[in-house]
């Protein structure tokens, strides 16, 4: 079983993470920002990973410090739980709709981290969620995980919307990637040898 648990805990914030990435998408996530929670969930329920995330942060100040270390934990469970990545399908890309907006995530599992992040929201806020968390959550993601991940939104009004089909497309991107190739079992996808750099 591919699975980790990470545990990160700072003056801001204590966060513990755990990832199945051969899981069934069954989700246990609390980090006391409702539409986080949500976002989280269904990135488990369209990825299949089983994940589960309890989260306690400086929420008293704003979301920004537990929305950062969820995406560095959950980063990092992920990487650990990868191993040394043998058999990974490692590349995979969508579209993602969702209602009127359209969303396009593309990933490799390269051990090099980079965010290409295009996307802009007409409102700065979702309820109480400040939208700038959302680029700050995948960054923090694809740093810690170490994946190369290119997000775009190519239209959409709804800010809600144009969150949702960025967190359903790197699901359904990281279900693909993160999938055992069965023609390339036990074998690096990379001509180097290695993935990591």
């Amino acid at each position: 079983m591919r699975t980790a648990t990470i545990k990160r805990k700072t003056k801001e914030t204590d966060i513990e993470v755990t990832v199945n990435l051969d899981g069934s998408g069954v989700s246990n996530i609390a980090t006391g920002i409702g539409f986080f929670d949500h976002m989280l969930d269904l990135l488990a329920r369209h990825s299949r990973i089983d994940l589960t995330v309890k989260a306690v942060g400086d929420l008293h100040i704003d979301h920004h410090h537990t929305t950062e270390d969820t995406g560095i934990a959950l980063g990092q469970a992920v990487k650990q739980a990868l191993g040394n990545m043998a058999g990974i399908t490692r590349y995979a890309g969508v579209h993602m709709p969702m209602d009127e907006t359209l969303s396009r995530v593309v990933i490799d599992i390269s051990g090099r981290p980079v965010l290409v992040f295009k996307v802009d929201f007409p409102r700065d806020k979702i309820g109480e969620f400040d939208t700038e968390l959302v680029r700050e959550w995948f960054q923090a993601f694809a740093m810690n995980a170490g994946v190369t991940l290119h997000v775009e939104t190519l239209y959409g009004d709804n800010s809600h919307h144009i969150a949702e089909s960025c967190f359903k497309g790197l699901a359904r991107a990281l279900r693909t990637a993160v999938a055992i190739d069965p023609k390339a079992v036990g074998e690096i996808p990379s001509t180097k040898g290695s993935l990591g750099g």
